[in-house]
């Protein structure tokens, strides 16, 4: 990527377009999932990274540390109905996310943004696209109806913000590309799902078990 040239000779910026989340519980997965299907659907040039940076926290460090810009894509609590999206830039990106915490994986990018803040290796440009999540308790769930329409009109807010902000024209691929270990990716994952009689939706059923026996 740093031998990547713009059209004046100058060191083409160096952009990580990251998806986080958990894509264990339901529209949790929105960040990943999207990124997933952007990269399946569209390419780009050497300077720009996608990435299912996915629960990683501080092992997503050095990423950053290599960029100069960085897209977040994630699933984001604005007290909003279910669907509704937002972008965010500059110093607004850490502020909301410590202000708006939905989860364990939230938390440990606020610290992976502080870390890189604190070493001053930060991409200069931050900006994150999030969209309010629905469902955040279905175990082994994926993206709501409601949530899964964002994810075409997200990736086209993507392909803005990267033609808008850096100049960067994406292509579309011929056919899709697989990014994702088959069984993981969303459609292998959604369809083979096991009934609700079979899988518990709300967490492990040993550990709910063991939560109501301590309880009682």
């Amino acid at each position: 990527m740093d031998g990547t040239r713009d059209g004046n000779g100058r060191g083409a910026p160096r952009i990580l377009v990251l998806g986080i989340g958990n894509i264990l519980w339901a529209d949790e997965g929105f960040g990943v999932r999207t990124v997933e299907r952007l990269a399946a659907e569209w390419r780009f040039p050497d300077n720009v990274t996608l990435m299912d940076g996915g629960t990683q926290g501080l092992y997503l460090l050095p990423y950053l540390e290599n960029a100069d810009a960085l897209i977040v894509v994630d699933a984001i609590d604005y007290g909003l109905p279910p669907g509704a999206r937002r972008v965010f830039h500059g110093d607004e990106v850490p502020a909301f996310l410590g202000a708006k915490k939905m989860s364990l994986h939230q938390t440990g990018f606020q610290e992976v943004l502080a870390s890189a803040m604190f070493l001053d290796r930060c991409p200069e440009k931050l900006i994150l696209v999030g969209v309010q999540p629905e469902c955040l308790e279905d175990y082994g769930g994926g993206l709501t109806d409601t949530v899964a329409a964002q994810v075409a009109p997200t990736i086209g807010v993507i392909l803005q913000l990267l033609r808008g902000e850096f100049g960067v024209e994406g292509v579309r691929r011929d056919a899709a590309a697989e990014i994702a270990a088959p069984a993981i990716g969303r459609d292998a994952y959604e369809a083979g799902r096991p009934s609700a009689e079979d899988a518990c939706r709300i967490g492990d059923p040993r550990i709910l078990a063991a939560l109501s026996a301590t309880a009682s």
